[in-house]
């Protein structure tokens, strides 16, 4: 079941399980806690103080009273002392102990904030990558959709290297689409002018070979192009992956690969079409004939396309960083 990266207010999503981003002492606090604890009403904090407490890393469950969700798992994030104290690896544990505990309690869908980014001052683009990365191996193995909720898309900037060289690549190969009609008018008048002053020389060219006719409906039918959803199949064969190993990659929902591997016609949106070519880990060519019969193509008019074409091209085929950098740069995401 797929990652979605939302923005929202944690405490409205309508999910088996929300997770606080807890203090040791589970008792409330600022931020996201005291959002939560406010939502929930006075009964979820007379049941945490039953709790005992959580250490950093790991997780507790408590029901979630007034809120929408059923449950609400705390779990506590490290605060950060400069990435050299283990913070990476506390904060991988208190997501992984949050879905073990979710998966223990039947939990289909479960809503994440962006643990330890407050006031506990991780880095919010390094805390994305922590998240991401530990949800991601995680659905690899379980069916599960889990949102990861970002508050304030303001406040998340793009600061690491990594993301410095998406954006140096986009600058590198984006053009943008003319918008200034005067200048479209200008060139089409220039065109016009110097087509009315110059010769015109003709060519005559012999006519195009007819199609040779089918003998048969058979043949006819033969000749029609492979649908989207034929060429996902046969490509899905090709690679020796499972149906279920191909949209979990593809960060895809069971339920809509169902309907594409049903649907000979089926015709994908381009994030869900790009989502399986990053599945199968196509070269930038087979992309673009996979996105050919979806009926779009890759364009140097679009960030997306050009920060899909940066990751397969550096053979980045991880859906989950990927979508992690459209994120950052605020464009949809792939999967669906």
């Amino acid at each position: 079941m797929p990652l979605y990266i939302v923005r929202n207010d944690i405490t409205t999503m309508k999910v088996d399980a929300i997770v606080n981003a807890a203090n040791e002492s589970l008792l409330g606090g600022g931020g996201v806690d005291g959002a939560i604890h406010r939502a929930a009403g006075p009964k979820l904090l007379e049941e945490c103080r039953t709790l005992g407490g959580c250490r950093t890393g790991q997780a507790k469950l408590t029901r979630g009273y007034r809120l929408p969700a059923k449950y609400v798992i705390h779990t506590v994030g490290p605060v950060w002392r400069g990435g050299s104290h283990g913070e990476q690896e506390l904060l991988t544990g208190a997501y992984r102990s949050s879905l073990k505990l979710a998966l223990a309690h039947g939990c289909e869908t479960v809503a994440f904030p962006l643990i330890s980014s407050g006031v506990y001052g991780y880095p919010k683009d390094q805390a994305l990558k922590v998240a991401v990365d530990a949800i991601g191996d995680f659905l690899l193995k379980y069916d599960m959709t889990v949102y990861l909720v970002i508050f304030h898309r303001a406040a998340y900037t793009i600061g690491s290297k990594f993301f410095a060289d998406i954006a140096a690549y986009i600058d590198d190969n984006y053009v943008p689409e003319c918008t200034d009609v005067q200048k479209e008018q200008n060139r089409y008048a220039a065109a016009f002018e110097t087509a009315a002053t110059e010769p015109v020389e003709w060519e005559l060219r012999a006519p195009a070979p007819c199609a040779a006719v089918p003998d048969s409906l058979e043949e006819s039918l033969g000749q029609l192009d492979e649908s989207f959803s034929q060429m996902l199949l046969r490509k899905i064969d090709e690679a020796g992956i499972t149906h279920a190993q191909c949209y979990k990659k593809a960060n895809i929902d069971r339920k809509l690969f169902s309907e594409i591997r049903s649907n000979v016609h089926y015709k994908p949106s381009k994030p869900t079409a790009v989502a399986f070519a990053v599945a199968l880990e196509l070269s930038l060519e087979e992309a673009g004939e996979l996105l050919e019969k979806a009926g779009f193509t890759f364009s140097h008019t679009s960030k997306f396309d050009i920060i899909v074409e940066y990751f397969i091209a550096h053979g980045n085929y991880n859906i989950f960083e990927i979508n992690e950098a459209l994120f950052a740069f605020d464009q949809s995401l792939l999967g669906g």
